[in-house]
């Protein structure tokens, strides 16, 4: 019997800590997470760091499988020996940070990247808008005798990057296993009624909301549909109300009362939903 489709093996590479991860034919490799491997990309010759696998479910002929690169072989220690050190990444940090200063530019610079062969130097950067480092890049090369890039990164990002504590006392997320950020809106934390604590109480060191609030999204949404709609019309102990309020994780809601003479005043009551329950 014809299968007519099959599942294609992706290797995750990432170049640094900041940038984000690009996928490779494996080939023939035999890899593990946090292995170093030597790649051939649009920009030349690179290593890169095995932050992952996954499989791609594919028909007979591959969507974009002819355009993965393959590794081309797993890093020797004397290829980890020719990856620029600290003290030279320091050194043209700083040097671009003066610059920068120099020539008054509203940029963050992060980190400094040699490329494997030490031709290129890739300066990550965070800013609120587009800059225009055209003079800066200019120095830089004369300075560096490199061919010179500028990446802008997010604020999420620099945070994956320089790592710290959480609210909940733990390594931030991202720092620990979070490989691609997901969107995190306000809807999520009004879902998970939140959004009343302010937004400092509930965004990361970022400043972005935190991640965490897209892990328990689903279990809230599930909570949320056994619920009466806002605005319902209920029954309960023979009183008509309206529902004003959603309790979730409670599975109460919070229901209004019109006052019994003449429709004076108003009365709210909590009404656990689960209360007639077994």
């Amino acid at each position: 019997m014809l299968c007519v489709s099959c599942f294609m093996k992706i290797v995750q590479i990432q170049f640094a800590p900041w940038d984000k991860i690009y996928n490779f034919d494996p080939a023939d490799s035999v890899l593990s997470a946090g292995d170093y491997v030597i790649v051939k990309t649009e920009l030349g010759i690179e290593i890169g760091k095995v932050a992952g696998f996954k499989e791609l479910k594919t028909e007979e002929e591959p969507a974009g499988a002819k355009e993965l690169k393959p590794i081309l072989r797993k890093a020797t220690l004397t290829d980890l020996e020719k990856v620029s050190d600290k003290k030279q990444k320091k050194e043209a940090l700083e040097y671009c940070k003066n610059l920068a200063v120099q020539y008054k530019l509203p940029m963050k610079l992060v980190d400094a990247h040699f490329s494997f062969d030490g031709s290129r130097v890739t300066f990550a950067f965070v800013a609120d808008g587009r800059i225009d480092f055209r003079e800066l890049v200019k120095d830089l090369t004369r300075h560096l005798n490199r061919t010179i890039r500028l990446q802008q990164i997010g604020i999420r990002d620099e945070a994956k990057m320089v790592g710290d504590y959480g609210h909940c006392g733990f390594p931030l997320c991202c720092k620990r296993f979070l490989s691609e950020f997901v969107s995190v809106t306000s809807e999520k934390a009004e879902l998970q009624q939140v959004a009343h604590r302010g937004s400092y109480r509930i965004s990361g060191i970022c400043g972005r909301l935190m991640c965490c609030l897209n892990y328990e999204e689903e279990g809230y949404e599930e909570c949320a549909k056994k619920l009466p709609p806002m605005g319902a019309k209920v029954d309960v102990d023979g009183k008509k109300g309206v529902v004003v309020r959603h309790h979730t994780l409670k599975q109460a809601v919070s229901v209004e009362f019109k006052g019994e003479k003449n429709g004076d005043g108003k009365t709210i009551v909590e009404v656990d939903l689960n209360r007639n329950k077994k």
